[in-house]
């Protein structure tokens, strides 16, 4: 199953999937891929949130070692101190925001080394996970429970012009595997149909989720644990 988690701006989706996360692995699933939570300080300027905090950049927290890098910086501030690259995939995407290139590479590189290391954990044959626990097999024992790939987020760059995280795309687009039979990828509103377009043949199997204890719920009982 690919879970689509989208919903308005700054509504705390990377909040929820550190949640997820960390109660998945309390049961034993493991999650990899990548998040990305946002720089916030507090503020009182123009662009404060209603809690009085101002978001300046993004974060990627590489899954499942929780190693962080800098990924993004507002494109104003970027612009204000000089340091904004016009020459940068996002700048010529017409981006609100500077994401660096070598950032991208690097969340790139990490998707690479998952790639490997699934094919390498999937014996040739392998049962899908609905097969196996069609048998019995695996049901219920998260000790052996397979992971969840995780991609915070897919955006225009990787749905509109085929580029930014081409490495997390290109996993995706294997569908359901023994190690990855899920996947969840945070995805903005507008660009969901385009996006379910995209990964159709790969995931015939979708489900639109918020982040809220429904899309929870959902999620839980796909990895074969209740609620």
């Amino acid at each position: 199953m690919l879970f689509l988690l989208t919903g308005e701006v700054q509504i705390g989706k990377t909040r929820w999937l550190e949640s997820l996360v960390a109660e998945l692995g309390a049961f034993g699933v493991p999650c990899a891929g990548v998040l990305a939570p946002g720089q916030w300080v507090p503020s009182t300027g123009p662009h404060a949130d209603a809690n009085g905090f101002e978001k300046l950049g993004i974060d990627n927290v590489l899954l499942p070692s929780g190693e962080r890098i800098p990924f993004a910086r507002r494109g104003d501030l970027a612009r204000a101190d000089g340091t904004f690259d016009e020459e940068s995939r996002a700048a010529k995407a017409e981006l609100a925001w500077l994401i660096d290139d070598a950032a991208i590479d690097r969340v790139n590189a990490h998707f690479d080394e998952i790639t490997a290391h699934a094919s390498a954990a999937a014996p040739v044959g392998a049962k899908p996970h609905s097969e196996r626990s069609a048998e019995g097999a695996e049901s219920k024992d998260p000790s052996r429970a397979p992971g969840l790939l995780i991609v915070d987020e897919l955006g225009r760059l990787e749905i509109w012009r085929g580029g930014g995280l081409t490495s997390a795309m290109a996993l995706l687009a294997q569908g359901p595997t023994p190690v990855f039979p899920h996947a969840l990828a945070v995805v903005r509103d507008y660009l969901l149909d385009d996006t379910e377009a995209l990964l159709a043949e790969a995931w015939p199997d979708r489900c639109r989720i918020s982040p809220d204890d429904t899309g929870r719920a959902v999620i839980l009982s796909a990895c074969e644990f209740g609620a």
